[in-house]
């Protein structure tokens, strides 16, 4: 009960109602954590048919090799020992920590898919891209800063706005900030 507050989920649920009903009283002082569980499941006195889950036999709590030592009557301190009440669902955690990852991935990779800048795809002989960055200009409205080399005798200027402004969908209006002619 260190790394956990129940014996199975994060709420209460018959698996405690079922572990509580097994021990024959409160636990030690010294094994806190477990007196912890225990006082709060106490606290369900009246809402214990209430709690969610199907009460399953003791046995099934716990390490998958124990057997349900309550319907036979006899059982010795060697099995006893052995009961593990309080076992970690760490195979199962790990299953579903996977399937979380594999899916925020997949979401991280089709955003990324739609955030492409389309302006790159205008490809002409002696037109290198360079740099680009967002700069805010307020409200939440950003401009597009980007820099691209052109050698002017073989590359137009103008043909170029022409293609970036066809980006509608990108595009309400084109600046040129900084010219250099070679």
């Amino acid at each position: 009960m260190v790394d956990k507050s129940y014996i199975e989920g994060y709420v209460p649920s018959q698996a405690d109602v079922a572990v509580f009903e097994a021990v024959s009283g409160p636990p030690p002082a010294d094994l806190c954590h477990a007196l912890r569980w225990y006082n709060h499941i106490k606290s369900y006195e009246k809402e214990k048919a209430s709690l969610p889950g199907v009460k399953k036999a003791l046995g099934k709590y716990g390490p998958a090799n124990v057997e349900d030592t309550t319907e036979s009557g006899a059982t010795d301190s060697k099995d006893v020992d052995d009961i593990d009440l309080f076992g970690s669902d760490e195979e199962e955690e790990s299953k579903e920590a996977k399937r979380l990852t594999e899916e925020r991935l997949a979401q991280y990779e089709s955003k990324k898919a739609k955030n492409t800048c389309p302006f790159r795809s205008i490809q002409a002989d002696n037109l290198f891209w360079g740099s680009s960055k967002l700069v805010p200009v307020g409200y939440g409205i950003k401009k597009l800063q980007i820099r691209y080399v052109v050698e002017d005798d073989k590359v137009e200027i103008d043909m170029l706005d022409e293609q970036i402004s066809t980006f509608d969908e990108y595009v309400q209006s084109m600046e040129v900030a900084a010219f250099n002619k070679i």
